[in-house]
């Protein structure tokens, strides 16, 4: 009875190892190249609060609000949400609101600024806070409103986004 394996199979724990590391190195590398060239919506390596500083200055100047979308590359409700935000049909959106999103990773970075901005992250993500250009909270969706974005569809999405007003109230249909 022979012990041997076929050609081609690792033989060695050394090597399965070696391959292990590479796989999950060329698997990293993959991810930060989707990420960089705008695959995924979150930037992991993001100063979120400079960000938002500059979106204020912006916001002020445009007569603005900002927008800020707190969530994670890993969460497909999320990654709806940004889709929605990308449609021919929220450029109504873009004319009110400085846009930014803040990744919060696996709900461990930027805990910091959904404190600052009262968002519930316990409610789901994503999840956003609307802020005027003088950094006071006009909305935010305390109860999970856009957590099942994906069931949502963009439309809705728009719809809920678009129908808060410049004082943070949320207008009803």
């Amino acid at each position: 009875m022979s012990h041997d394996k076929p050609p081609g199979v690792c033989q060695s724990d050394g090597m399965r190892k070696f391959v292990l590391h590479l796989v999950t190195a060329a698997s990293a590398a993959l991810l930060c190249s989707v990420c960089a060239a705008g695959g995924l919506p979150y930037d992991e390596q993001a100063n979120a609060a400079e960000q938002i500083r500059v979106a204020e200055q912006t916001a002020a100047s445009g007569h603005k609000n900002v927008l800020l979308v707190f969530g994670a590359n890993w969460c497909p409700d999320c990654r709806a949400l940004d889709s929605a935000l990308h449609d021919k049909n929220a450029a109504a959106l873009q004319d009110r609101f400085v846009i930014v999103k803040i990744d919060v990773g696996n709900f461990d970075k930027n805990l910091d600024l959904a404190k600052r901005y009262q968002v519930p992250l316990r409610k789901g993500i994503p999840a956003v806070a609307v802020v005027g250009a003088d950094g006071a909270v006009r909305y935010v969706t305390k109860e999970g409103e856009l957590a099942d974005a994906r069931q949502m569809g963009g439309p809705a999405i728009l719809s809920l986004l678009s129908r808060i007003d410049a004082d943070g109230a949320v207008a009803r249909h």
